[in-house]
């Protein structure tokens, strides 16, 4: 199993939060629809603020 940081996990739950008061957007403007969506914008941001985030499986 993945060990997420702290942050990461305060970043995600940020994402959420503003997807549901329909104030996440999308790098385009676009409005987030996709919980999906909300959870990959909160990693990404967590992982540039420096938290530990594991790499994306492929």
């Amino acid at each position: 199993m993945a060990k997420y940081a702290k942050k990461a996990g305060e970043k995600v739950g940020e994402a959420i939060h503003e997807m549901k008061e329909g104030q996440l957007k999308t790098g385009t403007g676009r409005k987030v629809t996709s919980k999906k969506q909300a959870i990959a914008i909160g990693l990404s941001q967590a992982k540039k603020a420096g938290a530990k985030v594991p790499k994306k499986k492929s």
